[in-house]
């Protein structure tokens, strides 16, 4: 019996996207790696510089949940790179102080960084590569900017082995 395959009629933009996204995030983790970062600290540690920012600023930045942010944050102390000290404007909330050795790792990330991208783009004619990134812009400014919570579903106990 042969399986019927469906007749597609766009582009499976799911997968481009996913596919995509999963080999730039392990590139730029290889690349990280080699300085001993992970993205996340990269994350926090370069949003941390621009401005006095709390824990939680940070950690919707980055995407993370609290206890992946405790984590990192817990990474980058260990590392001498940040340090958590009382808001300057909410004495409840904590900020992350990157120290002079986390600008300079910072400063480094980001030229990793970017040469990861700017060798993924360059794969591209130049003109391609400009219209790829404004339409992704668009997408994620516009039409892909907020995440549709999934419906949850039914979870059922587990059956006891007798």
């Amino acid at each position: 019996m042969t399986a019927m395959a469906s007749a597609r009629t766009e582009p499976d933009l799911s997968f481009l996207l996913d596919h995509g996204g999963h080999v730039l995030r392990t590139k730029m983790a290889a690349a990280l790696a080699e300085i001993g970062l992970t993205a996340r600290m990269h994350c926090v540690l370069v949003h941390a510089l621009e401005e006095e920012r709390t824990q939680i600023q940070l950690a919707e930045i980055g995407d993370m949940d609290k206890t992946t942010m405790v984590v990192t944050v817990d990474a980058l102390e260990k590392a001498g790179l940040a340090e958590r000290r009382p808001s300057s404007t909410d004495r409840r909330a904590r900020i992350i102080a990157v120290t002079e050795k986390g600008a300079v790792v910072a400063r480094r990330s980001q030229e990793i960084a970017d040469g990861v991208h700017r060798d993924v783009l360059g794969s591209l004619p130049a003109d391609e590569a400009e219209v790829l990134v404004r339409a992704l812009n668009r997408l994620v400014a516009g039409h892909l900017a907020t995440p549709v919570e999934a419906p949850q579903g039914v979870r059922r106990a587990r059956q006891r082995a007798k």
